[in-house]
């Protein structure tokens, strides 16, 4: 990165955050979802996030590398008038909190605004500067 600004700089952090804030969404959608096999229940996503350092700058950056799946194993309940039962009346439920996933949404919002207000700052004590001249 050559002469990161405070502009890309939260452009970078408003991304990974809203990565990890779709990875959650996407989890609390899921949350509840029923599958007939272990193998085919949904797994929890969670966003892998790996920081750079620009050498030059020193200033250090984060971005999203990757969507992990969890290994966690899915809920078996019996539930034999399910559809999706299996032949021994079981369903693979999706192992969700939904408490976690939207203390997790709140956390990634709360950062993304604490990003926009300093993008806002910025914004504004640039103006205040031009206008000093």
């Amino acid at each position: 990165m050559s002469n990161p600004t405070l502009f890309s700089l939260t452009e970078s952090a408003m991304s990974a955050q809203l990565v990890r804030m779709n990875a959650a969404t996407s989890n609390l959608a899921n949350a509840g979802s029923v599958s007939t096999t272990k193998e085919e229940a949904y797994r929890p996503i969670r966003a892998v996030f790996q920081t750079a350092l620009d050498e030059a700058s020193g200033v250090s950056t984060v971005s999203s590398t990757q969507l992990v799946r969890s290994n966690a194993n899915p809920i078996e309940r019996y539930d034999p008038a399910n559809a999706l039962a299996n032949e021994e009346g079981n369903v693979f439920e999706a192992p969700i909190d939904e408490s976690a996933e939207m203390i997790e949404i709140m956390e990634s919002a709360r950062q993304y605004q604490n990003m926009v207000q300093a993008l806002q700052t910025a914004k504004q004590l640039m103006l205040e500067t031009l206008r000093s001249k």
